[in-house]
């Protein structure tokens, strides 16, 4: 074995195996050391993202491009997913959790402005799911604004950019925004994701040739479920930095919420919650609740309010409060 210890990236996970980033951007796949993998039972130790140092593998003194990660350092965001269990995973919990990327700088959630019409409850969930992540930057691309009224998608996204929440209007068939999506890009570790037919391959490839095919190609092989392949993976991109398309998120149910914790993932809810009569408000139906006030008085949008109430139901359903 050697002793010698590297720096590294991981740049891509499939079946316990980790494609490792050195700092001389050199590939080695490597696998958990075995304290790692006990640890690994209620959660993903290493995942895409994650900065590690690792140890080459030695056979007859020529090292291979094998090696073990002997360390995984400290996160500075997790955006993750709640995923059911099977076997030995998750330690006979009903769920674990399934880290989608690590140390992300920024997640992009795209949307189209028309064709299909933006799903606000959908990107709501996410941007909690971001949140929650503490990923630093958290930016809306509402893409094919060549489809429909200016007014009219100004008007849909107001709350958020009220919200402090970066928007960036795009349309792929037009080239219209590309210059600005590819600056905000560069040098960083980006996660890219939206539903689908809001034409997020069409935008990537605007960003760089056949880049949106490279992307789909990883989330084309991705599966839900234990029992089959993931494979996750950063594209390097040709200006620096890299991007990961998460296909997990877009029908995400949020890891490590709890319904009584969610306001405080919701921005505009979040400043009214210590007004309420009741420290332990859920803002449905109690008396003197300041959330309920302010969206009353226009001072929070009604659909935030209604996606938020949507949401802690189907949290109610994920824990058992007693």
């Amino acid at each position: 074995m050697s002793n010698t210890t590297l720096n590294g990236l991981v740049v891509k996970e499939q079946s316990g195996f980790y494609w490792v980033e050195a700092e001389d951007e050199s590939i080695t796949i490597c696998q958990l050391r075995g304290r790692l993998k006990e640890e690994a039972q209620a959660s993903d130790i290493a995942a895409i993202g994650d900065r590690v140092i690792f140890s080459q593998i030695e056979v007859d003194g020529i090292e291979e491009e094998r090696g073990v990660i002997e360390e995984v350092e400290e996160r500075t965001s997790v955006l993750s997913r709640a995923v059911r269990t099977t076997g030995k995973r998750g330690v006979g919990q009903a769920e674990r959790e399934h880290v989608l990327i690590a140390n992300a700088d920024q997640a992009f959630f795209v949307f189209a402005a028309a064709q299909p019409t933006p799903n606000l409850r959908m990107l709501d969930r996410m941007l909690v799911a971001g949140e929650r992540s503490e990923i630093e930057s958290l930016i809306i691309i509402i893409n094919k604004i060549d489809l429909e009224d200016p007014s009219t998608v100004n008007a849909l996204i107001a709350p958020y950019r009220d919200m402090g929440y970066e928007v960036l209007y795009t349309s792929a068939a037009q080239n219209v925004g590309i210059d600005a999506l590819r600056q905000h890009l560069a040098g960083k570790i980006s996660v890219f994701t939206g539903p689908s037919g809001v034409g997020k391959t069409s935008l990537l490839n605007r960003i760089q040739p056949g880049l949106g095919r490279t992307v789909k190609a990883i989330s084309d092989y991705s599966q839900e479920g234990m029992h089959t392949t993931r494979d996750s993976a950063l594209v390097k991109l040709e200006n620096g930095g890299y991007l990961a398309d998460t296909p997990g998120i877009r029908a995400i149910q949020v890891w490590d919420v709890e319904p009584d914790e969610l306001d405080g993932y919701f921005r505009d809810l979040a400043e009214y919650v210590e007004q309420c009569k009741f420290s332990n408000c859920t803002h449905t139906n109690e008396p003197g609740c300041a959330v309920k006030a302010a969206v009353k008085a226009g001072k929070i949008s009604k659909t935030r309010y209604e996606n938020y109430l949507h949401l802690r139901e189907d949290l109610k359903d994920t824990y058992i409060v007693y």
